[in-house]
């Protein structure tokens, strides 16, 4: 079957920043869905019309992948506004409620990069934001993608997903999404 939009594809693939350093590996094959929110744009433009046994190999700049990092984005809160057990790594769909910056975009992942005994330090930046990659993919299998799939826009509704958007990868550092 030759890859189109819209329809399912098992990859695995190898992401590492421009130095070569390792981000991600997908050693066993994950589906995604082609014209969804699953894929970044550019992976999808190099698939289209490929088949299985494809393999490529992409060099994406910030603004192909997750954007530039944004400085506005981080932002300090009060810790009395947090639960006792927050901690680095946690993430908040959403500025938390109680919030001194109301401001903030109300649909970004914020993620705990610092906690002080007065207040966190709170990051609406991707993960990999600001950070060119190298990413080597491989197309294992190919199918039609079914209904319910083509109407949520993805293959699972995963936190993980190598989508294309602020949000969402499999290729991701754990608990982040590409995309």
């Amino acid at each position: 079957m030759i890859i189109t939009s819209p329809c399912v594809v098992s990859l695995t693939w190898r992401l590492e920043d421009a130095q070569g350093q390792l981000i991600d590996e997908l050693n066993e094959p994950m589906e995604f869905l082609m014209g969804g929110d699953d894929l970044l744009g550019k992976v999808e433009q190099t698939l289209i019309g490929q088949t299985v046994g494809f393999e490529g190999h992409l060099h994406l700049e910030p603004e192909q992948a997750f954007g530039d990092y944004r400085a506005e984005l981080v932002f300090f809160e009060p810790r009395s506004i947090f639960p006792e057990a927050v901690g680095e790594g946690m993430q908040f769909e959403g500025p938390p409620e109680g919030s001194a910056t109301p401001d903030m975009p109300q649909d970004a992942i914020y993620t705990v990069t610092e906690v002080y005994d007065t207040h966190v330090v709170l990051d609406g930046n991707h993960p990999l934001a600001g950070i060119s990659l190298n990413l080597s993919l491989k197309v294992c299998d190919v199918r039609p993608a079914t209904e319910e799939e083509v109407e949520q826009g993805s293959v699972a509704l995963s936190p993980l997903s190598l989508g294309g958007g602020d949000h969402g990868g499999h290729g991701a550092p754990e608990g982040a999404t590409l995309h």
